[in-house]
C-alpha cells in the first residue's frame, strides 16, 4: 500500500458519524482527511454506514465506494481498524467479535493510550434515553435533522460560489438551541459516569455530532464529532496525547486542530 507524501501519521484515530448512504455525508472531505491522515490503530465510531437512511431511499456515490475500498486495503496492510457498531449501523450488531476481512467488528472496546490510559470506546447511543425508550422519536428527530441537513447542503454551495469555506449551519444552529446544549451536556456526563463506574481513565464516543475533549469528575470525555456537520476527527498523537483534528476544507497542508489533553494522573 503506498501511502500519500503528505500523509501525518498518529498512533490513533476515531472517526464516527459518517452516515455513508446518506446525502448528508461530507464523503468528499472524509475521503480527503482518510487519504491524508494514517494511523497504527482506526476506530470506526458507530454510525459509518447509514442503514436507516439507505432503507428509505438509495443513496452511494464514488466517494462511498473509494472510502470503503480504503478502509479495506489500510486493514489489509496492517492497520488495526475496529468498527464499533452505532444506532444507525445496529445491523451489524448480531456480528459483533466477527470479522470482515481484517475489519473487527465490536460493540464497545477498550483502547490503551501510549502514556498508559485506558478508555471505553463505543458509540453513545446505549445511553440516549431517546433511543432507549422513544424509538418512534429518534425517527421523526432523524428525519427533521436531514432536512437540515439539505439546508446546510444549499449554504454551503452558495459559500463555495463566493470562494468561503466549508462552514455547518446546522452546528451553529444546534449549539445555539438551548434543549440541544442541555442534552449535549447530560450526555456527556452521563458517559463519563459510566467510565468512572468501571474504573477507567476516559471515554471516547460519537453520536451527538459535538466534538469536544473535557475533563468531567477526573473522568476524560473526547467525541471525535461526526461526518456530516463539523467534519471532525479524534486522533492520539505517540505520546498519548488526545486532540481533536476539523477537517473542513480540501487541504493536506492546512490542519485546524484543538490543543492536545493529557489527562492528570487519578487520584488513588
Amino acid at each position: 500500500m503506498t501511502i500519500n507524501q503528505n500523509c501525518r501519521t498518529y498512533r490513533s484515530i476515531w472517526i464516527s458519524d459518517t452516515h455513508l448512504g446518506s446525502r448528508g455525508c461530507k464523503a468528499e472531505l472524509l475521503l480527503d482527511f482518510l487519504q491524508h491522515n494514517h494511523a497504527e490503530h482506526l476506530y470506526l465510531v458507530g454510525d459509518i454506514v447509514d442503514g436507516w437512511a439507505l432503507r428509505k431511499r438509495w443513496y452511494w456515490d464514488a466517494f462511498h465506494d473509494q472510502i470503503l475500498h480504503l478502509l479495506f486495503e489500510r486493514a489489509q496492510h496492517g492497520t488495526h481498524v475496529t468498527y464499533v457498531s452505532g444506532n444507525h449501523d445496529e445491523f451489524i450488531r448480531p456480528f459483533i467479535r466477527h470479522r470482515i476481512t481484517a475489519i473487527n467488528l465490536e460493540d464497545e472496546v477498550v483502547h490503551t493510550t501510549a502514556d498508559g490510559r485506558k478508555f471505553l470506546v463505543l458509540h453513545g447511543d446505549q445511553f440516549d434515553g431517546v433511543m432507549q425508550f422513544a424509538r418512534w422519536l429518534a425517527i421523526v428527530g432523524d428525519w427533521a435533522y436531514e432536512r437540515l441537513l439539505v439546508a446546510n447542503n444549499v449554504y454551503n454551495r452558495l459559500r463555495r460560489r463566493m470562494g468561503y469555506p466549508y462552514w455547518s449551519l446546522s452546528a451553529y444552529l444546534k449549539h445555539k438551541t438551548k434543549s440541544a446544549v442541555n442534552f449535549i451536556s447530560a450526555f456527556e456526563e452521563t458517559l463519563a459516569k459510566e467510565a468512572k463506574r468501571r474504573e477507567l481513565d476516559g471515554i471516547i464516543c460519537g453520536h451527538i455530532h459535538h466534538a469536544e475533549i473535557r475533563e468531567i469528575d477526573g473522568i476524560l470525555y473526547c467525541n471525535d464529532g461526526d461526518w456530516v456537520e463539523s467534519c471532525t476527527a479524534l486522533v492520539e498523537e505517540w505520546d498519548g496525547s488526545l486532540r481533536v483534528v476539523y477537517w473542513t476544507q480540501l487541504d493536506a497542508v492546512r490542519i485546524d486542530e484543538s490543543p492536545s489533553v493529557a489527562a492528570e494522573p487519578l487520584a488513588a
